[in-house]
């Protein structure tokens, strides 16, 4: 980050943040797909096996759904984007490294994510009797770690694919198939043992494991966060290894 000060940094994320949320299909399934799932999920009120309220597991599970969104569909291609339309060659002539590139766009979408499940939890509880999380500390912790494993794939994703088409079909081949079977669009208690057998090779799954028990107040896996940790850092150091102007 040579040559750039901290609140040069500090714009560059607030214009790349800008511009998802300007993009009509970026800001559509990241901030109002969701909402629009949850009334869809809760035009019931049947309690989950175990007794727990449906509502209660499926604002944590959807906030998985919007980082995986941004994470691993709208951060590759925007990435591929601008390699395709020649703005990373034009940054390279500028003290920008791939770390300070992929710093800032990894920040713009994890603060997509964030206020994808802000929007999220604040419809829950004004319209849904949302129960509030039994430990704040362990849900942004596990949010966090989470955004920062999935941001890193999508990182690992945009540094290797050449154009934004590319990137989306396989961002999005990527993020489908794990959302339905991680658990993060369809309830774990009510989805075969094979299915959650598949789910928990996924690297959705500890996302989705570790903010639903935060929320709970149930105790969170040192196990889990540490493969969370683990992911972040090793997608993220083999897309800056990979990264090409």
């Amino acid at each position: 980050m040579k040559g750039l000060s901290l609140k040069g940094l500090g714009r560059v994320i607030v214009v790349e943040l800008s511009l998802v949320v300007r993009d009509p299909m970026s800001a559509f399934f990241a901030l109002a797909f969701p909402p629009l799932l949850l009334w869809v999920k809760l035009r019931g009120d049947e309690p989950l096996p175990g007794g727990l309220p449906e509502i209660d597991a499926t604002v944590p599970m959807l906030s998985v759904f919007v980082i995986g969104l941004a994470s691993l569909v709208v951060l590759p291609a925007t990435l591929a984007q601008y390699r395709e339309r020649r703005i990373l060659k034009r940054l390279q002539a500028t003290p920008a490294s791939p770390a300070l590139v992929f710093g800032s766009q990894w920040v713009a979408h994890l603060l997509l994510a964030a206020i994808g499940t802000v929007l999220l939890t604040i419809i829950g509880f004004a319209a849904f009797d949302l129960s509030a999380p039994a430990n704040v500390a362990a849900v942004l912790l596990a949010w966090l770690l989470g955004a920062l494993s999935l941001g890193a794939i999508g990182l690992l994703i945009g540094a290797l694919v050449p154009t934004a088409r590319a990137a989306t079909v396989i961002g999005l081949s990527v993020f489908f198939p794990m959302v339905f079977v991680s658990g993060a669009m369809i309830p774990r208690e009510i989805t075969s043992e094979s299915m959650r057998a598949v789910g928990d090779l996924t690297p959705m799954a500890p996302v989705v494991e570790t903010i639903r028990d935060a929320w709970a107040g149930d105790a969170l896996s040192p196990l889990t966060l540490s493969i969370m940790a683990a992911i972040a850092l090793v997608a993220g150091g083999a897309a800056v290894r990979a990264f090409r102007w």
